[in-house]
């Protein structure tokens, strides 16, 4: 419409039986939008729809009506449609039907903003969510309100606060060496091999179990990894990707290793390059819950002098201790970890105090080194300067004769 001047001007105004006023106006498709919310005084009205025309002119405007759908049917569609793994799109369902949805679910894309998520995040651990769980939740409905930023839903990610994607483990137990090869005696023949390897490369369980003969070199000797296992809420065991691109790996194996690899595929593990290396007695795929029970894993830890409550996926935490302590960096600890990010690799290299102190033992014998070599220097010079100078009864100097 054009006011008195002649200037047009962008979209309307109407004043509401309440005395409130509606604003509105045309989107670039040419059908009328009306703002979500009604404005206490015309000024106000069109000062947001000033807004709305810098945006359409800067090219940042995002259709309201794109945002009228509910977040409990956005975030199932996307869980859905998203490419992951069958155990990742399992683990999302859930912690979105149960941490998610029943706060937010019924909410428009467009009403959530920052204050309803801190209130959501407030809630959660006001009853009692671990802050791991509250902090998964946390990074799935970011990741689902980035693709609606994408999609044009809504402007921005409401998503904002400070270290709320931060999982805060507790901190595992580490096993020694010689605890690592006590577990392994605990064991019945067929597992000794397993958990040496678990320990000393870093694998996770569904990476071990889904090795193959075609995967193991002990004469490089490496080991290499391709795909894992993963087990469903059904019981089902499904094959696939490793966790993330960075999990495609080969990583070398230690020598102290060699020989129980060697035996393990020698007297456990038919011929074949397609032969699994670490199954059940009758070749079967393993699952942790009936493996546990079979070995009788808290026997075996106590008995190996670790403290209760050790875990199997604690070998992984132990292998990559032992890899920083020998001195791995981070990019090092990043590929035998299988991770494409710094941040856990960093965790082990700041946690290896052992590797520290042969730094420090390190740093003071080159430092020695160089104070007695430039003590050395001075003396070699000393003797140098000596050298030069004439000795007593040398020529130029008159000796009575008697």
């Amino acid at each position: 419409m054009a006011n008195k001047k002649g200037h047009r001007r962008f979209g309307w105004v109407r004043k509401l039986p309440s005395g409130r006023h509606q604003a509105s106006y045309l989107g670039p498709d040419g059908l009328r939008r009306y703002a979500l919310e009604t404005f206490a005084t015309k000024t106000d009205a069109t000062t947001w729809l000033s807004g709305v025309e810098t945006d359409m002119a800067r090219g940042d405007w995002t259709d309201p009506l794109l945002g009228k759908i509910t977040l409990a049917e956005y975030g199932v569609r996307w869980i859905t449609e998203r490419k992951l793994s069958a155990r990742t799109r399992e683990e999302h369902a859930r912690t979105f039907r149960l941490h998610v949805a029943p706060f937010l679910g019924t909410m428009m894309l467009g009403d959530i903003g920052t204050d309803t998520v801190r209130t959501w995040r407030a809630t959660l651990l006001r009853e009692s969510r671990t802050e791991i769980r509250v902090a998964k939740a946390y990074k799935l409905l970011r990741s689902i309100l980035f693709t609606a930023v994408d999609d044009g839903r809504i402007k921005r990610n409401p998503c904002r606060i400070k270290g709320a994607d931060q999982e805060h483990s507790p901190e595992r137990p580490i096993a020694t060496v010689v605890e690592v090869f006590a577990l392994a005696d605990q064991m019945p023949g067929r597992f000794r091999a397993f958990i040496l390897a678990a320990a000393f490369t870093g694998l996770r369980w569904g990476e071990l179990i889904a090795l193959r003969r075609r995967d193991v070199d002990l004469d490089k000797p490496a080991v290499r990894v391709p795909r894992k296992f993963a087990q469903l809420g059904s019981g089902a065991m499904v094959a696939g990707p490793t966790k993330s691109a960075a999990g495609l790996r080969t990583v070398a194996l230690p020598d102290l290793i060699l020989a129980d690899l060697r035996s393990h595929l020698e007297q456990h593990v038919k011929d074949g390059p397609d032969t699994l290396i670490f199954t059940g007695e009758k070749g079967a795929i393993l699952r942790r819950g009936n493996w546990r029970r079979s070995v009788k894993w808290a026997e075996a830890v106590k008995n190996a002098g670790l403290p209760a409550g050790f875990r199997f996926h604690d070998l992984r935490h132990t292998g990559n201790h032992l890899a920083a302590a020998a001195g791995a960096s981070t990019r090092e600890l990043m590929h035998r970890m299988g991770h494409g990010s710094t941040r856990a690799a960093l965790i082990y290299q700041h946690a290896t105090n052992d590797r520290d102190l042969e730094i420090a033992k390190e740093l003071s014998r080159r430092a020695l080194a160089a104070r007695q070599k430039a003590e050395q220097e001075t003396k070699d010079e000393a003797n140098d300067q000596g050298d030069d100078e004439p000795d007593d009864g040398a020529a130029g100097v008159l000796v009575p004769v008697a």
